[in-house]
């Protein structure tokens, strides 16, 4: 009888749970209301999230694409705008000194110039 009674307590669900804080223990316990639980199964919510996780890799790359060819104009703009400097340097020096000095000048930049990189 012993056994009989220890298998009805372990099968049984609902273990008394002690003392309800309100005072109203002839109430049944509820459970958390949760309208969306086991609407899906597991295996459609794994699909979903393997096909959200190909698209944002793809929306990464696409952003890093975009990023790339944004660094590639703002660098143009950078080399563009020394040249532009270097060039009005030559000329203010133009009128200061000789052409054929200036010309020795920029080619002895040019080779310190390769020499440092």
């Amino acid at each position: 009888m012993t056994a009989v009674t220890a298998a009805t307590t372990v099968d049984n669900p609902e273990a008394p749970q002690g003392m309800r804080k309100n005072g109203k223990q002839w109430h049944t316990p509820r459970k958390a209301f949760r309208p969306t639980s086991g609407l899906t199964s597991y295996a459609e919510r794994e699909k979903r999230r393997q096909s959200m996780a190909v698209v944002k890799a793809k929306e990464k790359e696409m952003k890093e694409e975009k990023e790339a060819e944004r660094q590639q104009r703002v660098q143009k703009i950078k080399d563009r705008r020394a040249a532009k400097e270097e060039k009005e340097r030559y000329a203010k020096m133009a009128e200061k000194m000789h052409k054929k000095r200036v010309e020795r000048l920029k080619r002895k930049e040019k080779r310190n110039k390769l020499i440092n990189s």
